[in-house]
Parts: structure tokens; C-alpha cells; sequence
């Protein structure tokens, strides 16, 4: 008798509205210091060891936030497979179905997608409680929440509260990225990324020539979603000094 045939999780099963109030109060564990993701064993959360089997004496360098559906997230494992990444999702069924995901795709392709994990939490609440100073060399925040609403603006993922947190746990030379459809939004995550002491943007044929320079446009769920809607993608990096 055969097996039956795995197959991947389907997004209609783990729908959830788009918008999260990242202020507000969510019943999300984490941990109280960087320190603690690398035991054995997590306590209240998962430690990196449980999210990575095969991580070794290896660290999380590359951060996705607010990863929605995984898809970015996949192909920056699949493009750097000697990296370790993390997606960080506040929602939880949307961070439910993509840790299935890749529990599947490891099941699929053994020996693949080691590299890559899922964890539900609010990065701009718990940044620091994850990642050590000059952990990450990579940061990638691709079709943030655009909080139309001034009053809203606060909720924004790039805003001049958080930019100095954004830049301890960031490496020297290394990188930030924002992409979005909102021209409006663009703007201001390049007002502040520009007007911050710790980042200054790559110039334009250095953006063009980064190797994940198509894939933040086109790999992630909101960004097919935009190109079938025919709308603008707007991008911008970012040096940490």
C-alpha cells in the first residue's frame, strides 16, 4: 500500500484578516533575554536549537519581519543555504501556516530548509529580547502595514522610535530592507531610514545589483498580489554605519 502523498499546507484553511494592532496587548510568550533562545531547551518559548535541529554553533542572521505567508521567507533559505533565517509573524494563523509549511518542506526534501524558521511575536515590542547586539546582518521588512491614518502613524514598523533598536541588533555593514506598494509609506520609511545617524542608503546601482534585488519584488504573497493588480513596488536598502 502507498504512502499517502504529503502535500504542502493550503492558505484557505489559515486565513486571518490582514490588519493586527501591533500596540495593543496579544498573548504572545517570548523571552526575557537573548540568552535564553540559545538553550537546549526553550521554557516559555522555543530556543533556537528547537526551531533549528541542525543549527550547531551557528546564529540567526537574517530577519524577516512581519513575514505573512512565508514566501519571501522560503526563498531566502533556497538563495542562502549556509545562512540561518528567521520570519517573525504577529498573526497566528498566518505564523501557523507558515512553520507547517516548512515543517513540510523539510519532510519533502530532506535535508533542506534546516535553515529557516517561524516564530509568532511582535517585533516591535520584543526586538531586542531575541537578538544580540550586531547579530543580524540582514533585516528585511517587505510590505509593513501602511497605517493610513495619522494618528495611526505609530503603528508603523519603521518609525523613529524603533530605528535605534533596528540598529543595535544590526551589524556594522549590514543591511536593511523595506519594500512596499504605497508610495506614501515609502516616503516616510526613507525620510526616517535617511535622517537616522546609524543608516545610509545604498545608492542605486548598488540596490539593483544585490542578489535578492528581484526576489524582494516578486518571491512574497503581497507582492504577486500587487503585480497581478498591476500596481507600483517601491524598494530601498540600507547600510548600517
Amino acid at each position: 500500500m502507498e504512502a499517502p502523498e504529503i502535500r504542502l499546507p493550503q492558505k484557505r484553511f489559515y486565513r486571518q484578516r490582514a490588519h493586527s494592532n501591533p500596540i495593543s496587548d496579544h498573548s504572545i510568550e517570548y523571552p526575557i533575554n537573548p540568552d535564553e533562545l540559545d538553550q537546549d531547551i526553550g521554557t516559555n518559548h522555543p530556543s533556537w536549537k528547537e526551531l533549528y535541529p541542525e543549527i550547531g554553533d551557528k546564529k540567526v542572521e537574517f530577519g524577516d519581519f512581519g513575514c505573512g505567508y512565508g514566501g519571501f521567507l522560503i526563498s531566502l533559505s533556497e538563495t542562502y543555504p549556509d545562512k540561518i533565517s528567521i520570519g517573525m509573524e504577529i498573526r497566528v494563523k498566518v505564523s501557523d501556516y507558515v512553520k507547517d509549511r516548512i515543517e513540510t518542506l523539510r519532510i519533502i526534501h530532506p535535508g533542506k530548509y534546516q535553515n529557516v524558521a517561524c516564530l509568532r511575536s511582535n517585533s516591535m515590542k520584543y526586538m531586542v529580547n531575541y537578538f544580540h547586539k550586531a547579530q543580524l546582518s540582514k533585516m528585511f521588512f517587505l510590505f509593513p502595514d501602511p497605517h493610513f491614518k495619522k494618528s495611526k502613524h505609530k503603528w508603523r514598523i519603521i518609525n523613529p522610535s524603533l530605528l535605534s533598536e533596528y540598529a543595535y541588533v544590526l551589524k556594522k555593514e549590514g543591511l536593511l530592507y523595506v519594500v512596499t506598494d504605497v508610495q506614501d509609506l515609502y516616503d516616510w520609511m526613507v525620510s526616517h531610514l535617511s535622517a537616522h545617524p546609524s543608516f545610509e542608503r545604498l545608492k542605486d546601482d548598488e540596490e539593483k545589483s544585490d542578489i535578492l534585488h528581484d526576489k524582494l519584488l516578486n518571491s512574497s504573497e503581497e507582492a504577486q498580489k500587487v503585480e497581478r493588480n498591476q500596481g507600483s513596488k517601491f524598494l530601498a536598502i540600507f547600510k548600517r554605519l
